[in-house]
This record gives structure tokens, sequence and C-alpha cells, in this order.
């Protein structure tokens, strides 16, 4: 998981684009709309330090956070370095609890980030469906998912529905559905059991 975005030139998160399937910090997306697009349409993970980003480079109120986690990007929380940053013996908890209060995030947005990092996680694919669901790779997963991450079947519903949307609008836009071999319904990230786990542009 590369160290980009954080500071330093835009083509960091070019190549990390080209690169990667999941980032720390990336909070540069903000500099570039054309690029936070494509962060979003092959949902590449990334994880966000809003503590240490705060400290070192950029305020609470100038994260932009918030706004790439309500357009659909596959954004989560973490810390970053923990005994320098934090203040409690539970920082990833202080993260999510501060996050919350700061961007006002109800309960179902702090499941979805918390679900999202499980997702960008290294844990193996055992452990993920033992907390996530049988389904967990999927984006458009079937009913009933709640019973494993808490996360509402209609917020999954409506992220599957908002890319399904957006694909459409490409593939109208370009007169082809180039973009249906890569992005469907299938997958957040290239997981092992993912279709798509080989897949490489």
């Amino acid at each position: 998981r590369p160290h980009c975005g954080e500071s330093g030139p835009v083509h960091h998160l070019s190549a990390a684009f080209l690169l990667a399937p999941r980032i720390n910090h990336g909070v540069g997306l903000r500099h570039n709309a054309a690029l936070a697009y494509l962060y979003y349409l092959r949902q590449i993970g990334i994880s966000i330090s809003p503590s240490s980003n705060n400290a070192l480079c950029l305020r609470y109120s100038d994260s932009p956070f918030p706004r790439l986690f309500r357009a659909g990007l596959n954004v989560t929380l973490s810390t970053d370095d923990p005994l320098q940053f934090h203040h409690t013996a539970e920082p990833l908890v202080e993260e999510f609890a501060v996050a919350g209060r700061l961007w006002d995030l109800s309960t179902t947005d702090l499941v979805e980030i918390a679900r999202l990092g499980v997702l960008q996680s290294g844990f193996d694919a055992d452990s993920k469906r033992k907390w996530l669901g049988p389904d967990f790779w999927r984006a458009n997963p079937a009913p009933g998912q709640h019973q494993w991450s808490q996360l509402p079947d209609v917020r999954l519903a409506y992220r599957a529905e908002a890319m399904a949307h957006e694909v459409s609008l490409l593939d109208a836009a370009l007169g082809t559905p180039v973009t249906s071999n890569v992005l469907t319904d299938e997958v957040r990230q290239p997981y092992s059991e993912s279709p798509f786990a080989s897949f490489s542009f």
C-alpha cells in the first residue's frame, strides 16, 4: 500500500492509480477532480489519517475525507503514527470518534467506513467472509449482509446503483460499453475470489 497523496505533486497519485489497488493518505485528490473520479470508478482503496494530516499538513476543516466518502470513493479511516498523534489507548477508535463529530457522520456512515477498512485490509478472505458475510467481495451483495457488518442493505444497494448509473453514462457518452468489462456490480476491490482477481489494465 503506497504512502502517497499526502503532499507532493499530483503525479504520485497518478502513478498509484496505475499500479496500486489501495493507498495511504490520498488527500491530494482534492486538487484534481478528474483523478478523484478515476479513483471512484476503479474503487481504489484510500486510507486517510485525519489526525496525522491535521498535525502535519492539512487541518481537519480542509480535509477532503467527508466529500470523498459522500461521493462514493472507497475511503476509510486509519492511524498513521499513533504514538505521535493520538491521545488514547485506542487510536483507531479515536479517529472514528473525531471524524463522526467533526463531519456529522451517522452511525450508518461510520459502519460503512469501517466495512471499507476491512475490505481494504490485508486480512485473508476467510476472515473477511466471517466478518462481512459470504458475498463480502461483491459491490452489490445479496440482501441480508447487515447480519454480519451491521450496514443496512439499502446503503450497499445505493452505492451499487450509483456506480451502475455512472458507468451507463460513460458507456453512452463513449458509444461503446468499454467500461463494462471492468466496472460491474461484482467488485469493489480485486480479491482472490473475484472474477477480476487477475485483471490489470
